[in-house]
């Protein structure tokens, strides 16, 4: 009767089941969102650069830290498993959590080490290790970098008036369809002006096709 019981909870409330824990095997989806087992995870309190959004060294040079971000945290968590406790449902249906590796807080390590920014809008939590990273200049703290909500609004905006790449030198297309294929379209291509990117789902603007295919997507077949 006991395990009869827990199955209905798990069934009709299935939320309430992940708030007492979740975990599997992981795969980076950008600097802040997994993919834990079969859910989607935004981490909870944190905000990491989109990929594809530049960061500008002190000689003026930019380069997508963004990528880098979401690099290194593909080399230090992917495959490996990690537990997870939900807190809320965003409105693109992710699950917002805070989740651990071995115990450690991987949203409070990407705020120590300059990878995320505390994402005070929603939490207070990581307040004090972003400001222990900026004092030490780690990570993105060495360089010029918009806050990622701000980046996201000029993206917003720039597709709301003409769909126009945030950086004319990286105006690749990097598009996830409905059936959750990776296509990229380059300018001149059949579908490239109608394709609307939305860094909020993963889509993201790529600089050349090399790094379009090295990050899984493929060419538009026209």
């Amino acid at each position: 009767m006991l395990r009869f019981s827990l199955l209905i909870v798990l069934t009709l409330f299935p939320f309430a089941a992940m708030a007492q824990g979740f975990g599997g095997p992981v795969r980076v989806v950008d600097g802040d969102t997994l993919d834990v087992g079969p859910v989607r995870v935004r981490l909870y309190g944190v905000d990491a650069p989109e990929l594809g959004q530049a960061c500008t060294n002190p000689d003026g040079a930019r380069w997508d830290c963004g990528t880098w971000v979401a690099d290194h945290l593909r080399a230090r968590l992917g495959g490996r498993d990690v537990r997870c406790r939900a807190i809320e449902t965003d409105r693109y249906g992710r699950t917002v959590a805070t989740c651990t590796l071995a115990g450690q807080d991987i949203g409070r390590m990407l705020v120590r080490e300059g990878l995320a920014l505390a994402y005070r809008k929603y939490s207070m939590a990581y307040d004090l290790d972003e400001k222990g990273a900026v004092v030490a200049g780690r990570g993105l703290h060495g360089y010029l970098m918009a806050r990622p909500e701000d980046h996201r609004r000029t993206v917003r905006d720039g597709n709301t008036r003409d769909n126009a790449a945030p950086d004319p030198a990286c105006a690749i297309k990097g598009n996830i369809n409905s059936k959750g294929r990776r296509i990229y379209h380059l300018p001149g291509q059949a579908d490239y002006d109608r394709t609307v990117i939305r860094p909020e789902t993963g889509e993201r603007w790529f600089c050349d096709e090399a790094r379009a295919r090295a990050a899984g997507w493929r060419r538009a077949r026209r």
